[in-house]
């Protein structure tokens, strides 16, 4: 089996899922993507990505807390559902369900996707959070040193970055105090990545929700750390 994050929620970084997912195949392997970060950020065609497995979350997209796995039929054939007995084993969608849907919880991902075909869909969602992802790298400060990709090419508008001279903690502390919100800390899911940095460090986050004025007014912030 071979696992891949499509998009870090470290640095933003998407992984090539397509070359993977082919590679894997030729190696007899199953290629199973964990699309969490990456399915708030654009829309996702698991037949172009060639995955066997894919997971994500409607939380990431304003959605309930909900799991969400598309498995390939003929892979999802061949798996044997641990599960108590008599819940339904057909068809296959429903094999892996324990018991009684959460149609409370489905009700609300019907809405979220309602909600979503408003703005245009993840189409319309990638195209503006990509532009203001670029107004944001275009626009860092010199004392900011930014982790990852340095373009909007290959990423989602996650950035991962540190102030120069400032500790992590103490530029979130002094940005939450100016009515802006960043995580600070060492490890998002990525342990590996903590101990490779030189510090903790921020994290900033850009959704369809926030406006070039935000961006705008985030990055005179940092300018302003020292």
């Amino acid at each position: 089996m071979v696992t891949v994050d499509r998009a870090t929620n470290a640095t933003g970084s998407l992984a090539d899922a397509k070359h993977i997912c082919a590679r894997a195949r030729e190696a007899g392997a199953i290629s199973w993507i964990d699309a969490v970060h990456c399915a708030a950020h654009e829309p996702i065609d698991v037949r172009e990505i060639g995955c066997d497995v894919l997971l994500c979350s409607p939380y990431k997209f304003c959605g309930p807390h909900l799991g969400i796995a598309f498995v390939r039929r003929e892979l999802a054939e061949m798996w044997r559902p641990y599960k108590a007995r008599p819940s339904a084993s057909s068809p296959v969608g429903r094999r892996f369900e324990t018991g009684t849907l959460p149609y409370e919880l489905l009700a609300g991902f019907s809405a979220t996707i309602a909600y979503l075909d408003t703005l245009g869909g993840m189409t319309a969602v990638k195209e503006y959070e990509r532009e203001l992802g670029a107004r944001f790298i275009e626009g860092l400060p010199e004392n900011v040193t930014l982790y990852g990709v340095p373009t909007m090419e290959g990423r989602v508008p996650t950035f991962l970055f540190n102030v120069d001279g400032v500790a992590a903690a103490d530029a979130a502390h002094r940005l939450a105090e100016r009515g802006i919100g960043l995580w600070h800390a060492d490890n998002w899911y990525c342990v590996a990545l903590g101990p490779r940095l030189p510090e903790q460090s921020l994290r900033a986050g850009i959704a369809h929700y926030n406006t070039e004025a935000e961006v705008d007014r985030l990055l005179a912030e940092l300018a302003a750390l020292h």
